[in-house]
């Protein structure tokens, strides 16, 4: 494969580089030419990958070493300028920003749970918000089995999520400097829980709460899933966790549910309420898998279900899961 990363010295970009050094998905020997790209402002600059440096090369220019996949994690403003036209070039595009997630002849997959949905043809595949990847992952095994009527979901999500603007701000007000610095949130987010994720928008939810609502119907190909989500951010470096509610349709086993969910590919179940183990941000930091616990009866609904997800967003959220797209794809000859 010969693999371009547009917005490799972004926050995101570094964590797919190192991903990809790590070898778990795409092996060094898959990857036979490495293409990082940039923003005019950081092209010549020299980036280390696999113990080689390279050169930052810009957009068009690395349109024209034609990669067989590129990688983009440089926002949707770019993925929307630039994604046909690597497209064009009969470059497959994975995106990881919002920008192509709600097209209708755009999979958005996470690979453990849809990628029959990426079709012969397909030059450029969505990545999923990284609250919904994590949901999605669990969830998807159990909607299978019994059929989920609804989902209440409350996200508890770090400032990296923000990108390096929220992970700043929360340093430097942790370093009391409030001034002369861009802010992510309209608040101090240190000390601070900030029920607001994204814009909002005319039916008083948020773009990141839509996009838990959107983004999990399309990947459990169900719209008739009713669900609902409230967004808070919360001054954790990284890692989201969730809370969820699952009503379903048919009556459910709770240790069958158990079951289910522990022999999913990409979960590690973490549930021993007496002995305080449950997951959270700091264990799950700089791992792959979805971490899930407090698994539990919902006392009020009898076929109702109760979880706490976290998950790595940066990874998992982001890089992990373009990189896994990516090893899909090596599965074709170039």
């Amino acid at each position: 494969m010969k693999l371009a990363v547009v917005g490799a010295t972004g926050l995101v970009g570094g964590v797919i580089l190192k991903v990809l050094e790590e070898g778990r998905y795409l092996k060094n020997t898959d990857i036979h030419q490495f293409i990082p790209v940039a923003s005019q402002a950081s092209v010549g600059k020299e980036i280390a990958f696999n113990t080689t440096t390279y050169k930052v090369m810009g957009i068009t220019e690395a349109i024209a070493m034609k990669p067989d996949v590129a990688i983009f994690s440089a926002g949707a403003d770019t993925s929307k300028q630039w994604a046909k036209e690597f497209a064009s070039a009969g470059i497959t595009v994975i995106d990881n920003s919002s920008a192509w997630r709600t097209h209708d002849e755009v999979p958005l997959v996470v690979p453990e749970v849809n990628p029959h949905t990426i079709k012969p043809g397909d030059k450029i595949i969505a990545n999923p918000n990284c609250s919904t990847i994590q949901l999605a992952l669990v969830i998807a095994p159990l909607h299978r089995k019994f059929g989920i009527r609804r989902l209440v979901i409350s996200t508890y999500q770090s400032v990296t999520g923000s990108g390096l603007i929220g992970l700043n701000q929360l340093r430097y007000e942790r370093l009391n400097i409030f001034t002369g610095h861009p802010r992510a949130y309209p608040h101090c987010i240190d000390l601070n829980l900030i029920p607001h994720g994204g814009i909002f928008l005319d039916n008083d939810y948020t773009s990141e709460e839509m996009k838990l609502v959107n983004e999990t119907r399309k990947i459990l190909e169900d719209n008739t899933i009713q669900i609902t989500a409230t967004v808070v951010r919360v001054p954790v470096y990284i890692g989201h966790s969730e809370s969820v509610n699952i009503e379903f349709k048919r009556n459910f086993d709770l240790n069958e549910a158990k079951m289910i969910i522990a022999n999913t590919s990409g979960i590690v179940v973490v549930d021993d309420p007496s002995a305080s183990r449950y997951p959270m941000p700091m264990d799950a930091e700089g791992k792959d898998e979805v971490f899930v616990g407090r698994i539990r009866r919902d006392d009020s609904h009898p076929r109702a279900l109760n979880m706490w997800i976290v998950a790595d967003n940066l990874r998992k959220g982001a890089a992990t899961n373009a990189v896994q797209i990516a090893a899909l794809l090596n599965k074709v000859s170039y």
